[in-house]
């Protein structure tokens, strides 16, 4: 279903995935990417709202009388924040700290209509537990390049999948985009989303 709106939607966002996830809800888009530093610290929840805020925000800048999305996704383990990793050795080391446990998968998003100068904002949660992984698991899987750029170093959509032992919640907003969330959170700015 495709909808029809005044304005063009704004995704601020470089990731694929995001931009499929939006596709599927029938959203018509064009992607403007933030170049927002993530270099940050702090409690996760409030980490991902700040990151998407400001890469909105750096869109909208740009993108005047737009509709802009953004977001940003972050992994918590225990006290671990795990965005994406620097390296491969760094992935590994994510893997090995995800592995056999439950962790927590974030997604802040906001939404600014750049016309009026509105914003809202939105959080999700996740709970992922991993199977147990053997070290030549986890080197397999990094070996395949599918966990550089993915927070957490895994794509719960591609072979990540086959060490998802349980799911608690969307499973959208592990890819990075909650799908049910974004949705009400647009319908805060036209009720045909």
């Amino acid at each position: 279903m495709t909808h029809t709106f005044q304005r063009p939607i704004v995704l601020a966002s470089a990731s694929p995935r995001r931009s499929e996830l939006l596709t599927y809800m029938g959203v018509p888009f064009r992607v403007v990417v933030s170049d927002v530093d993530e270099g940050m610290e702090g409690p996760p929840q409030a980490l991902v709202v700040t990151l998407a805020q400001r890469k909105a925000q750096a869109v909208a800048a740009r993108c005047p009388g737009d509709l802009v999305l953004a977001a940003d996704t972050v992994v918590a383990c225990g006290d671990a924040v795990l965005g994406k990793p620097r390296d491969e050795e760094d992935a590994a080391r994510m893997l090995a700290l995800l592995a056999g446990r439950w962790h927590d998968v974030y997604t802040g998003l906001c939404a600014i209509d750049a016309a009026i100068g509105r914003q809202e904002t939105a959080l999700d949660r996740t709970r992922v537990r991993f199977l147990p992984l053997t070290a030549r698991d986890i080197a397999g899987y990094v070996a395949t390049g599918e966990p550089m750029g993915k927070a957490g170093a895994y794509a719960i959509q591609g072979r990540a999948g086959m060490y998802v032992q349980a799911i608690e919640g969307s499973p959208s907003n592990v890819m990075g985009l909650p799908m049910a969330a974004a949705r009400q959170l647009l319908q805060k700015f036209h009720p045909a989303f």
